[in-house]
């Protein structure tokens, strides 16, 4: 699968993965200026973006999709980084292909397997007929009846796009996601623990990544870790405290 992928900035190459439902906007902002000091690859996943759809969806597909993008920019060796399904997707290609990445950053996620919790999403965007709406004000009316959070909402109309016929379409495959969300949900599982350096990012106000999981699973996976909690950030870290995530991601992605 050839995935699609926005390039930005010069030096070290640095790999960013979103979350799901997300599309490599959600971390724009963050790579303006991080591609000052970086060279910087935003990544659309698999069934997410601009990437293309396909039925399977599970974190082995997604590392080799992310090594064939790495072999096809020609980076070696490059850090990478993802946020909750993409931080999932980072932490299997480490396991998977340790010598094929210099550093691992994962931001608020642990590689446990988590409950069901998206329901409500789905539910919300499989009762929206995009045949008949009009407008995107239209759409956020009707996923407000089942989703409260206007941030949420946001979040999920950036997969919005009009079709040639103009009625609106979702990027995301919604279908194939919700078939595979067991696969979503599964934990990260590998025999033998990555051994490079990593950096766990962990928002204070989310439940994501709990004390139990760092002593549990994290250090037994990944040996040369670092967890740094921002207390004032929820889920989506690297929106709500956006300073302090590029400090951290700059200051470990410089340290010998």
């Amino acid at each position: 699968m050839k995935l699609h992928y926005k390039e930005m900035g010069h030096g070290q190459p640095l790999l960013i993965l979103h979350g799901l439902f997300g599309t490599l906007d959600n971390w724009a902002t963050l790579a303006k200026r991080l591609a000052e000091h970086y060279n910087v690859f935003l990544v659309d996943l698999r069934n997410h973006g601009r990437s293309p759809h396909d039925e399977e969806h599970n974190y082995d597909a997604m590392a080799d999709d992310v090594l064939r993008l790495v072999d096809e920019l020609q980076i070696p060796t490059p850090a990478i980084m993802g946020h909750s399904m993409g931080g999932k997707v980072a932490m299997k290609y480490a396991l998977k292909y340790p010598t094929r990445l210099t550093r691992l950053i994962v931001v608020d996620i642990a590689p446990k397997a988590y409950p069901p919790h998206h329901d409500e999403i789905i539910e919300a965007l499989q009762s929206v007929d995009l045949s008949k709406a009009t407008s995107r004000s239209e759409i956020d009316q009707q996923l407000a009846k089942s989703i409260k959070e206007e941030e949420v909402r946001l979040f999920l109309m950036k997969n919005l796009y009009r079709k040639e016929d103009n009625t609106f379409g979702w990027r995301m495959n919604l279908d194939v996601l919700e078939k595979n969300y067991e696969h979503i949900a599964a934990a990260i599982t590998s025999d033998t623990p990555f051994k490079k350096h990593a950096l766990f990012i962990k928002g204070g106000r989310s439940g994501y990544i709990k004390q139990e999981d760092i002593y549990s699973n994290i250090e037994h996976l990944f040996t040369l870790v670092e967890v740094e909690t921002i207390p004032e950030a929820g889920h989506w870290v690297h929106a709500e405290a956006p300073d302090q995530v590029y400090e951290l991601v700059t200051r470990f992605l410089s340290t010998d």
